[in-house]
């Protein structure tokens, strides 16, 4: 087996039989796949549903809301592949989005993750498809929007490598978990998601650890799929969302640079975060209003 695509899903029947359409109209060429879709305890008919519209994906259910890196980790758990895709639901791929990028990744064997372009919906570049590693100083850069100010600037535009060229193929430091090939060898070597995070930061966390071990992780734009954000079954003014951003960035910090930082800058990044979460929630909480 070539290839073993992993897809969650949560209470979002209508954007993953759209995602798996795409999956299965797509031109792999010789290429072997497997589709595993993994459902998080939905229990609102949709797994079923699409067990039913495509009988031939391993469908797994969850007893469970186990979030968005254990569920993962299950359909990797369960993969025949030499390499495993993680993909969104809430994606479409091209055509030939999935060859092209199997086609690379195999003749470059230094990759451990490979990522592609993605587009939001609008057509627009998604930025978090190629990132570097946030640091204290990028992130208030970010949390300013001083990148958005000044996109070519290397210094203001680290934290979404704004100034490199969409259209480029570029050796990084991480791409987006939305989309994201990895081979098997890579991840019995450097291991599976992080399980500490319950959606967010899995996928900056598993690029860390494999740049660590040495590999390449790789933004190909050759290949492209549409990304269409915020439709999650959790909703969009779940506060279990909205806090599981914040504490993703507590968590990568606490794990990676707690070493690399003094005490003051890692109690700094930690209160500022704490207030950036703070002040989300309450921003949600009148929004839900």
């Amino acid at each position: 087996m070539d290839l073993s695509i992993i897809i969650v899903n949560y209470k979002t029947e209508t954007v993953t039989l759209k995602c798996l359409k795409s999956v299965f109209d797509a031109d792999y060429q010789n290429y072997t796949v497997e589709v595993i879709v993994v459902d998080n305890a939905s229990g609102d008919g949709s797994a079923e549903a699409i067990k039913s519209a495509y009988p031939q994906i391993n469908l797994i259910i969850n007893d469970a809301n186990l979030g968005f890196s254990k569920a993962n980790n299950i359909g990797i758990r369960a993969a025949k592949g030499d390499y495993v895709l993680l993909l969104n639901s809430d994606t479409k791929v091209r055509s030939d989005t999935i060859s092209r990028c199997l086609d690379y990744i195999k003749r470059h064997p230094d990759i451990g993750a490979l990522g592609c372009k993605v587009l939001l919906s609008d057509g627009t570049l998604d930025p978090a498809c190629k990132r570097s590693f946030p640091t204290p100083l990028s992130g208030v850069f970010h949390t300013l929007k001083l990148d958005k100010k000044f996109p070519n600037s290397k210094v203001f535009g680290a934290y979404d490598l704004t100034y490199l060229d969409e259209n480029k193929i570029y050796s990084l430091h991480c791409i987006t978990g939305a989309f994201m090939m990895v081979p098997m060898n890579v991840i019995k070597a450097v291991g599976m998601l992080d399980e500490d995070y319950f959606m967010y930061g899995e996928d900056i966390d598993w690029c860390y650890r494999i740049k660590q071990a040495g590999y390449k992780v790789v933004y190909y734009p050759k290949a492209e799929i549409t990304h269409y954000k915020r439709v999650s079954g959790f909703g969009k003014r779940n506060p279990k969302v909205v806090a599981a951003f914040y504490d993703a960035m507590t968590i990568f910090y606490d794990k990676h640079y707690r070493k690399k930082y003094s005490p003051l800058t890692r109690g700094a990044m930690n209160f500022g975060t704490k207030i950036l979460k703070a002040r989300a929630l309450k921003k949600n909480a009148k929004a839900g209003r």
